[in-house]
Order: structure tokens, then sequence, then C-alpha cells
């Protein structure tokens, strides 16, 4: 049976997910939207709890009329395909490659951390205090997928992090390469340590003094500009370091 009416029960409740944080909290579920998040939810063996469709499209889930549909789409061009998903919070963070983001407020930002993330193996990422939500729409569009393929950690801060603990600070410490072990060494000889977490703050305020001081080490990415935003400083980051950590 199609479902017409954007006043349907379950396409309310899709709304909501989509619009409040707090219904996503309390549900415990989140939406992706679009054919590729949710082939990439499959490759990574996530079953929706509910998945739709357009009337007429030949996808896989309940068939919705083509206006009721773009009624709960939060894509300018509507969609053919959307699910919910059930949250999956990691217990706690693990390495050997750990990102940590705190006061990362911009979603799009965590959400381009996700795929970076996951682009460079790291082995999770972990949220401190004041990030976007990394099941908001905005989130889970910029991921690309990695959201089904990152371990996400909600932690109160870097105390708990694995491994030696890098802040990445513009303009302190020394360049991340140099820490890393400049040139391209074998593993056997790079001087970057077997498990790292990387810390990384929002662009205008950074982190938190108390958490540069607790780090092991502080680093800079050399740039000619006053500052990168944190999804391109991570980047960057997690390429210097995954090139350079001993491989398992």
């Amino acid at each position: 049976m199609t479902i017409t009416s954007q006043h349907n029960k379950a396409l309310k409740e899709i709304r909501k997910l989509r619009q409040r944080k707090r219904w996503r909290e309390r549900s415990g579920r989140f939406v992706a939207e679009g054919e590729d998040l949710l082939a990439a939810a499959d490759a990574a063996g996530w079953e929706p709890v509910e998945r739709y469709c357009a009337a007429g499209s030949g996808l896989a889930g309940v068939e919705v009329d083509a206006h009721a549909l773009a009624s709960i789409s939060g894509l300018a061009s509507g969609t053919r395909a959307l699910a919910v998903y059930e949250e999956r919070w990691a217990p706690a963070p693990v390495g050997p490659l750990c990102v940590y983001l705190h006061g990362v407020a911009d979603p799009g930002n965590v959400g381009a951390v996700l795929r970076s993330a996951d682009a460079f193996g790291a082995s999770c990422v972990a949220l401190g205090p004041g990030c976007a939500d990394p099941f908001s729409p905005k989130a889970v569009r910029a991921s690309m997928g990695s959201v089904f393929a990152v371990p996400l950690a909600p932690v109160d801060g870097a105390g708990a992090l694995p491994g030696t603990k890098i802040a990445l600070v513009p303009g302190q410490g020394v360049p991340l390469r140099e820490l890393c072990g400049s040139g391209s060494p074998p593993p056997s000889s790079s001087s970057i340590p077997s498990e790292v977490s990387l810390l990384v703050g929002a662009e205008r305020e950074g982190l938190p003094e108390e958490t540069v001081q607790g780090a092991d080490a502080v680093a800079h990415i050399p740039i000619q500009t006053h500052s990168l935003n944190a999804a391109m400083a991570t980047t960057v980051a997690l390429y210097e370091l995954a090139t350079r950590m001993p491989r398992p």
C-alpha cells in the first residue's frame, strides 16, 4: 500500500527526527536520505528500522507518493529513498588512531571529519563537549556514508583517549610533519607512536588550555593563512599520521 498523505504518522515521525535533536536523542534513531547513503549503510551491515521509496521507483521500501515524500525530504532536489536507523555509539574511544573533536559545533564539519577518518583508516571519532550531533541530517549527509563505517564515542573530555595525545593548535608546538618524522621513513624508523589520539578544536575557539596542557605533544600545520576549519585541518593531520604510523 502506498502512503499518499504527508500527514501520515510515519512521515510525521521522520520530520521530527530530521528537525529535532531532542527527538533523535529520545528515540535513539536518525534518518539517512538518498540512495548512496542507504547503499553505504547496507555495505556496512546496518539494518534500517524502516525504508521508504518513491512510488513507482522500483526501489526497496514502503512506497510513498512523490508529493508526500518531498514533504519530508531535506534535499533541494528531493529524494527517491530514505531510511530510519538506530543510532550506534561505541562504549569508549579506541586506537590505534583516534580523532577527538572538542567544540566543533558545525554538523557539516563533524560529518566531513567522519569522512576523512574513514578515508585514512581512523579507528574511531570521539566527540567531546560542544560538538554537533553526528546523526543530524547535515552531518550524516556530509559524512557521505562514513557515519555507518566509523565508530563514534561520546566523551566528557580528553582524559579517556587512547595512546599518545597530540593536540593540534595553530602556530604552537612543532610542525606535525616533524613530529611524525620528515620524509617517508619506513615504519620501523618512524618517530610516531603506534597508538595516537589526535585532538582538534573548533576553528575560532580551538582546544581548551587545560586540554592542550594535558596532551603529550602539541603540533601545528604550517600554513600561510590564519587558520583552517576543523574538517580541513583534521584531514591534513590524518594524512600525515596515517602515512607514517607503524602498521600492525
